[in-house]
C-alpha cells in the first residue's frame, strides 16, 4: 500500500475554529474496548463537553452513549465525525456524510489519509483534517 501525503488538510487555526464550533461529534469505529485509541480519544473528547456519538457495528452503548450503525441512522444533526477506519473506508464514509449533509468536518484520524475522500468532503464545503488526532490537537489548544 503506498502512502499518501496528507495534501488535502486543515491549519492550525482552522483546527482551533473547529473545536470552538463543533458540539456533537459521530466517532466512526469507536472500540467498546477501553484500551484501543477510538476509545480513549472519545473518552477525552466527552469529557471535554462534546457530545460523543458511537458508530459501532455492535454493542448498545458505549461510554454510556447509545450506539448506531451506522452514519445514516443517528436521528439528529451531527456536526464532526471523527474517523477510526482504515484509509480505504473513507470514501464511503465521505458518501455518507455528503449524503446526510449536516456534516460540517470530516476528520480521519492519525495515520489515516484518503485524499480522494478528503476531496469529496472539501467539494462540498467540510472543513477537512487528515492525519491528526483530535485528542492531540485539543490539548495543545488549550496548552496542556
Amino acid at each position: 500500500m503506498e502512502c499518501e501525503f496528507p495534501s488535502v488538510n486543515s491549519n492550525k487555526q482552522e483546527i482551533k475554529e473547529i473545536f470552538e464550533e463543533v458540539k456533537t461529534i459521530a466517532v466512526i469505529g469507536l472500540s467498546p474496548d477501553a484500551d484501543k485509541a477510538s476509545h480513549r480519544v472519545a473518552k477525552y473528547l466527552q469529557e471535554e463537553g462534546f457530545k460523543i456519538v458511537p458508530v459501532y457495528p455492535k454493542e448498545d452503548t458505549i461510554l454510556g452513549e447509545k450506539v448506531y450503525r451506522s452514519l445514516g441512522e443517528i436521528p439528529f444533526p451531527v456536526d464532526m465525525v471523527d474517523i477510526f477506519r482504515a484509509a480505504k473506508a473513507l470514501e464511503a464514509v465521505a458518501d455518507a456524510c455528503i449524503a446526510r449533509g449536516d456534516i460540517k468536518v470530516f476528520w480521519a484520524q492519525l495515520g489515516i489519509v484518503n485524499n480522494v475522500a478528503a476531496q469529496k468532503a472539501k467539494d462540498v464545503e467540510m472543513k477537512v483534517v487528515q492525519n491528526m488526532c483530535t485528542m492531540i490537537e485539543h490539548k495543545a489548544l488549550k496548552g496542556m
